[in-house]
């Protein structure tokens, strides 16, 4: 993934699709993640770049369809799909470990593979900082990736997040042991970043 612009979306643009958006970015929509797209995250986290990059391992569609089940229950992570406006669904992207007394949370987040490099992680990104301090009691969001994943690391810095640490040899992936680099976003960065929040995003694009 690769940092650009892109124009803001509205919320009539992104209400026309037939999932129910929950929250909006520039040009993105999140929408929860239900059982029903078991066989599409499972498509995208097959993808060898994924497995790859972010450390998923397949497993069954039945276990994955199992696990969302069970995520229906768990107060401590938010899983929704980004949309485009017209409603076609290009990622994944999380909110989990919430502890909402300590204020922390870690995000993942998975493109299609046909929509990476094109601004849509940046702007989800944004959009999920924005959700996380902004409607919840947060102060610090964590993102762990291997050292090796650059398109990651470049989209977590846009973001405003830092590196704070490297867990050594922390991952095995074909055979090779990797590093872990732990990078953190705390509230005041986030308040001080010169971008509109998304909240903002329907009142400027009015504007234009």
């Amino acid at each position: 993934m690769t940092d650009s612009e892109n124009a803001p979306g509205t919320e009539d643009d992104i209400e026309t699709a037939d999932r129910e958006v929950c929250w909006l970015g520039r040009g993105i929509g999140f929408a929860v993640v239900d059982v029903d797209d078991a066989e599409l995250l499972q498509r995208w986290r097959s993808d060898p770049v994924a497995v790859h990059q972010i450390g998923y391992w397949p497993r069954a569609l039945s276990a994955l369809r199992e696990r969302l089940e069970r995520q229906r229950d768990d107060n401590e992570r938010d899983d929704f799909l980004v949309l485009l406006p017209d409603g076609t669904p290009i990622g994944h992207i999380a909110l989990f470990d919430q502890d909402l007394a300590d204020g922390t949370a870690e995000i993942s987040l998975l493109l299609d593979e046909g929509h990476r490099g094109g601004g849509h992680g940046p702007a989800a990104l944004d959009a999920l900082v924005d959700l996380a301090f902004g409607e919840l009691p947060l102060h610090r969001l964590q993102a762990v990736t291997h050292t090796g994943n650059a398109p990651a690391l470049a989209v977590l810095a846009g973001a405003g997040f830092v590196q704070e640490g490297v867990r050594r040899s922390a991952c095995l992936h074909r055979g090779r042991r990797y590093d872990a680099a732990v990078l953190s976003l705390l509230r005041p960065e986030w308040e001080a970043l010169a971008r509109p929040r998304s909240w903002e995003l329907r009142a400027l694009s009015s504007e234009i």
